[in-house]
């Protein structure tokens, strides 16, 4: 076994599959678990997906947002426990795999070239809702049998 086979297979024990599928130009809030002295808490950050960076175990994402006037862009690694999950806002239809232009536009630009992907969005949307229907129909089979 080569060496690249063989790191795929350690790898794969820590890859994480709890992600949701996103891509550039949608909206993400990141869950972050920070930790402060003997605490730790979770911090949400939100923000535009500009970039994901897809190397296998190595993978990250960066995700922009516009805070007080400053724009503050966050490197995620992909396969990091510290990220207690990921959520999509809103789903963005870009025509670029990496969003580096939108560093120089202002928020209202961002929205025209950037618009919501509705195909996407109503996926997102029929997928909750089958999935909501299957666990009450598996929650009446349950209840029913008791």
């Amino acid at each position: 076994m080569n060496r690249g086979a063989l790191l795929k297979v350690v790898e794969s024990r820590y890859e994480r599959t709890d992600l949701p599928e996103f891509r550039p130009g949608d909206t993400v809030r990141v869950a972050y678990r920070v930790k402060e002295g003997n605490r730790t808490r979770i911090q949400n950050f939100e923000g535009i997906v500009i970039k994901i960076k897809r190397n296998g175990y190595n993978s990250s994402f960066t995700v922009r947002k516009v805070s007080y006037g400053v724009g503050v862009e966050r490197i995620f690694p992909m396969n990091s426990p510290l990220i207690d999950k990921v959520e999509i806002v809103q789903r963005g239809r870009a025509r670029r795999a990496k969003l580096y232009f939108i560093r120089s536009l202002s928020e209202r630009e961002i929205r025209r070239k950037l618009k919501v992907d509705r195909r996407r969005t109503a996926q997102d949307q029929k997928a909750a809702r089958e999935a909501k229907e299957a666990a009450q129909e598996a929650k009446a089979q349950g209840g029913g049998e008791a």
